[in-house]
C-alpha cells in the first residue's frame, strides 16, 4: 500500500474542497476528527459483530440489488470496505492537516503496522473501541505524533482483522477518491 501517494491524493482533494467551499483559514480539524469518529462507527455498524442482540451478526460485504440514482440497477460492492476506506480518507486528512504526512511519520506507521501482531486475541470489537478512544484523544493530544502513528497503525491492523488486503484497501481508496472528486465536480 502506497501511503505516500494516498496522502498526496487526499491533500489534493482536501485543497480542492477548501478552495471550492471557501474554507480557507478555517480550523477544520475538529470537523475531521468528528467525521472520523462517525465513519468508524459506520464501519463498526457494517461489521455488525458487536450486535449480540441480533441474529444477523455477519459483516455486510455485499450490497443488495438496489436502484442507483440514475435508475440503473447495480449489484456488488463491499459496504464494510467502503466504510473502512471512508475512515482512511479522514485519517489521511488529519495527518495532512497536522503535518504528520512526512516520510519519517509514514515510515513509522508502516514499520509499526508490520511489527505489531494483529490483535485477534482481543477481538475486533475491542479494536474498534480502542481506536475510537485514540481518535477521541486527538482533541487533547493531536500534536503528539505518537498518538497519530499508533492510531493509524491500529487502523491498518483493523483492516487486516476485517480481512482486507493492502491491495484491496488501496484500490478501494483510489476508487473512492475519484468518486469524491466527481462529487465535487457535480456540486456535492
Amino acid at each position: 500500500m502506497n501511503l505516500e501517494k494516498m496522502f498526496e491524493m487526499q491533500k489534493a482533494l482536501d485543497e480542492r474542497i477548501i478552495k471550492e467551499k471557501g474554507l480557507e483559514g478555517q480550523d477544520l480539524l475538529p470537523n475531521l476528527i468528528l467525521a472520523l469518529q462517525v465513519e468508524l462507527a459506520e464501519c463498526a455498524n457494517e461489521w455488525r459483530g458487536f450486535k449480540h442482540w441480533s441474529n444477523d451478526r455477519e459483516p455486510r460485504t455485499k450490497h443488495p440489488l438496489e436502484v442507483s440514482p440514475n435508475g440503473a440497477f447495480r449489484k456488488g460492492g463491499n459496504p464494510l470496505l467502503e466504510e473502512y476506506v471512508d475512515c482512511l480518507h479522514f485519517i489521511l486528512s488529519i495527518g495532512n492537516r497536522i503535518g504528520f504526512n512526512n516520510d519519517a511519520t509514514i515510515q513509522q506507521i508502516i514499520k509499526r503496522s508490520k511489527e505489531r501482531e494483529v490483535e485477534t486475541n482481543i477481538g475486533i470489537g475491542k479494536v474498534f473501541s480502542h481506536l475510537m478512544s485514540l481518535v477521541f484523544g486527538f482533541y487533547f493530544s493531536i500534536e503528539d505524533e505518537g498518538t497519530y502513528v499508533r492510531s493509524f497503525e491500529r487502523f491498518l491492523n483493523l483492516g487486516k482483522m476485517l480481512g482486507f488486503t493492502p491491495e484491496q484497501i488501496e484500490a478501494a481508496y483510489m476508487e473512492k477518491n475519484a468518486v469524491n472528486h466527481q462529487r465535487q465536480q457535480e456540486g456535492y
